[in-house]
């Protein structure tokens, strides 16, 4: 590797990008991190260089890309969640979709040719039979999912007629911390299911909701793909080993084919920590399907990817340690 050789990784200090950029530097990559610290925490990425600033400024790419030799970029920084998508759709396209074409901009004209892009599953909605493939079709039901779908776009419009290639990941239900407990999700008023329950059980919450209790599943509660946030990580790193042996601009999910149900995660949080925890049942929430998994072959043939924690106590585990060390070392 040559020593201009930089990976530039946009929202490094958030919760997927620092596990990136963890694994990156424990390979011995060259690596620039650059975050507005709105959501992420200077603190997660160790001893990687940080550059504050957005994503969307053109100059600032343009010098960091030529200061620091760029010649990948893997782009996490976005805004994630899917209720205030709902409610502020302008600030997901502006911050999600047109800051990446400025990111794009600045890639094409200073020779970045290797990109890997931090999409999601939302870009699918609801899938027929609760199962996503990456040939189905995108048909996302809010602003979230569809700010990551136009950046999909103009990542295959740009690489159709240039050189540039890119790996778009869908990623499913991310959890789990570092399993070494070095660095975790941060995240302020989190959604995720697994937070919630393990901040519930370290008493940061006074309880956990199941949103619907009578979907046509075999507990009734919804089902989702769990992926731990190390496994994940590592593809990241599977796809940019893709690109640089020459690889082709392509789309993938990451998730481990397989999910389980709202109270089969409880169940497991109790059973790691245990202790019980206060449960407590409420309606469904608009546009929640009742099955969302992963179609997860293509992910292992193209790019060789091997989970190594696929396993739901395993997941919780880390998850609830990292808890823990909050409550003593809070962020």
């Amino acid at each position: 590797m040559a020593a201009k050789d930089t990976v530039l990784v946009t929202g490094g200090a958030g919760y997927i990008g620092s596990h990136v950029v963890l694994q990156l530097r424990e390979r011995g990559e060259r690596v620039v991190v650059l975050d507005n610290l709105s959501t992420g925490f200077r603190q997660s990425i160790l001893d990687a260089p940080l550059i504050v600033g957005d994503v969307g400024d053109r100059a600032l790419l343009d010098h960091t890309l030529a200061d620091h030799g760029v010649t990948a970029v893997m782009h996490f920084a976005a805004h994630t969640i899917v209720p205030e998508s709902v409610r502020e759709p302008l600030k997901y396209y502006g911050n999600n979709t047109c800051a990446t074409r400025s990111l794009l901009a600045a890639c094409r004209d200073g020779g970045v040719r290797q990109f890997v892009f931090s999409s999601t599953a939302a870009v699918y909605g609801m899938p027929a039979g609760g199962v996503a493939r990456e040939d189905g079709p995108a048909a996302p039901i809010n602003a979230y999912g569809t700010s990551k779908l136009m950046s999909e776009w103009m990542l295959r419009d740009l690489a159709a007629v240039t050189d540039f290639r890119a790996v778009a990941l869908r990623y499913f239900n991310v959890a789990g911390s570092d399993p070494e407990c070095r660095i975790g999700q941060g995240t302020a008023k989190a959604t995720l299911l697994i937070k919630v329950a393990c901040e519930a059980i370290v008493g940061k919450r006074t309880h956990v909701s199941i949103y619907g209790t009578d979907f046509p599943t075999p507990d009734g509660t919804g089902i989702r793909d769990y992926i731990h946030v190390d496994d994940l990580a590592r593809a990241h790193l599977d796809a940019l080993d893709y690109l640089r042996a020459g690889g082709g601009t392509t789309v993938l999910n990451c998730g481990y084919g397989h999910g389980y149900s709202v109270r089969e995660v409880l169940d497991s949080v109790q059973r790691v920590a245990g202790k019980r925890l206060e449960i407590r049942e409420a309606p469904r929430r608009e546009g929640d399907p009742a099955t969302l998994v992963a179609a997860a072959e293509r992910v292992r043939a193209v790019l060789g990817w091997k989970p190594r924690l696929d396993d739901l106590d395993v997941i919780v585990g880390t998850a609830l340690r990292w808890e823990e060390r909050l409550q003593h070392e809070p962020w």
